[in-house]
């Protein structure tokens, strides 16, 4: 994946083969498949570069249909659903060996004044107080250590602590984690590249809150995950590359599957994003 925020820069630097048809390449990586992160912000730059005007993405809706092949780039084929005067719609299939991977539906929105009100952010230490996520793989051994730096190094995620540890017990809401995350680096003004990096990121941690509350990580060789869905309505503009609070919760898990739900908060308290994903959590010993 991307080891730098340099290496994210040229994921999202796709190719145009024709109006509203684009190329996406791939990262050196040793994963088996595409990261999920991956194809969504590619397919989010993808979604921006057919709509004209002031338009700005809103939100988008997406699902992961196959593994993707790390070895080919990905074909991303844009359909302009609908142009309004407020609302532009747009779908991209993610394409390759001539099958689509994903699809997204995104919605775009010219900004207009309206009424507002927001949840309220966490209490939580600063991004100075938690635990940079390379040093808890670190606690695994020194190759968990350097998979995590040639893979992710693109990312400064910062633990804070999930429920029993680092959050106090809620009976109410028994799985809950949270992290602090920006871009190691600093990413152009461009809003298209600060959000397409923001849906990169905001796929890597989501669906290990469904797990808190079981003691199994996401990395346990006992159990099959996988995106199945995600989802991001976007409610003001932010910067990837600067602090964001990832207050990640989940509701339910159950039939295999974990729903996990986050406030995006920045460090002055602006509720920014909301983030949805469902995911595959099969237990390997399970399966007959």
């Amino acid at each position: 994946m991307a080891g730098s925020a340099e290496e994210l820069v040229n994921l999202l630097e796709l190719e145009t083969l024709e109006v509203d048809l684009f190329r996406g390449a791939q990262a050196h990586t040793e994963r088996q498949r595409v990261f999920g992160g991956q194809v969504a912000a590619q397919a989010v730059v993808a979604a921006t570069r057919s709509v004209e005007g002031d338009f700005v993405l809103h939100s988008l809706h997406s699902y992961f249909l196959r593994p993707g092949d790390t070895t080919v780039p990905i074909v991303y084929d844009v359909e302009r659903i609908r142009d309004g005067r407020a609302f532009a719609t747009r779908r991209v299939s993610a394409r390759q060996h001539g099958r689509p991977i994903y699809y997204m539906t995104a919605n775009f929105q010219i900004p207009e004044p309206g009424l507002e009100h927001q949840d309220r952010m966490p209490e939580v230490v600063g991004p100075e107080h938690g635990m940079p996520l390379v040093e808890l793989a670190r606690q695994q051994g020194p190759e968990a250590a350097e998979h995590w730096e040639r893979e992710w190094s693109a990312l400064d995620i910062r633990h804070v602590g999930v429920t029993g540890r680092g959050i106090p017990d809620d009976p109410e809401h028994p799985a809950r984690a949270r992290l602090w995350i920006k871009v190691d680096g600093t990413l152009s003004d461009d809003p298209t590249v600060q959000t397409a990096a923001f849906t990169y990121a905001s796929d890597l941690t989501l669906l290990g809150a469904a797990l808190v509350p079981h003691g199994i990580h996401i990395a346990s060789p006992r159990l099959q995950p996988a995106s199945l869905d995600h989802t991001i309505w976007f409610h003001r503009p932010f910067r990837a590359d600067e602090w964001w609070l990832y207050d990640q919760f989940s509701p339910f898990a159950g039939g295999a599957r974990g729903l996990a739900l986050a406030r995006v908060f920045t460090q002055s308290g602006e509720l920014v994003a909301t983030v949805a994903q469902e995911g595959l959590i099969r237990l390997r010993d399970d399966r007959t």
